[in-house]
């Protein structure tokens, strides 16, 4: 019973470590598995699929105060870290649209498969090298791309609302624009467009954007 106990918990540990591989090298590998072996031993996962032991990870680290004193960041930086697993199995088919519309005066495809974020610590750049002190908000639209690798990028907030917009769908990038600028009670609105159809055109490049709806 004790080498299948032992069995069982190395093939838990090795989804964990593939999942959160910048969690494991902040904590250190003692201080990680020893985190792994309290899930293990104290979480009742509510799926029997291999590939959802990360998403229960997550749940018990958010869900739980017996995990013991972990960086205030931890659990910020381990959704992030998940997210990108969630991205790329998540099932969203592209839906129509045009890849040539104007998304200013079109309503703009978001990339189905995408979940645009907000932390209160910069995760995208926590590491053995750089550990934060202090808050500071971190912006993040992932998404997969048409050969269906996951990219990240950094939003300011402007750009992010402009992103929570866009998804909430029913408008054109324009009216997405009016929309911030009164929002921010900007002087000049036509400088906020303008700086909408920039960000809006750069992530098109970056296909997160696929095109107009028809």
């Amino acid at each position: 019973m004790a080498v299948y106990n032992e069995l069982l918990f190395n093939n838990l540990t090795g989804f964990l470590d593939a999942c959160f591989p910048v969690c494991r090298q902040v904590l250190g590998d003692q201080r990680w598995r020893r985190l792994n072996r309290a899930f293990y031993r104290d979480w009742r996962s509510l799926t029997p699929y291999f590939r959802e032991i990360p998403r229960e990870f997550l749940r018990w680290l958010l869900e739980t105060e017996t995990t013991g004193r972990l960086p205030r960041w931890f659990r910020d930086l381990a959704h992030y870290e998940w997210v990108e697993l969630a991205v790329d199995t998540m099932e969203a088919p592209d839906p129509p649209h045009d890849p040539a519309g104007d998304p200013m005066d079109g309503e703009p495809v978001l990339a189905p498969a995408s979940m645009n974020l907000a932390y209160a610590w910069p995760v995208h750049r926590i590491g053995p090298a750089f550990r934060p002190r202090k808050p500071e908000a971190a912006h993040l639209l992932v998404f997969r791309d048409r050969e269906d690798e996951v990219r990240f990028i950094a939003l300011n907030p402007v750009t992010a609302r402009l992103v929570s917009l866009l998804g909430q769908g029913g408008r054109s990038g324009r009216a997405c624009a009016a929309l911030i600028a009164r929002e921010l009670d900007h002087p000049d609105p036509g400088t906020v467009e303008a700086g909408a159809r920039d960000a809006i055109g750069r992530l098109r490049d970056q296909q997160a954007i696929l095109g107009v709806r028809p």
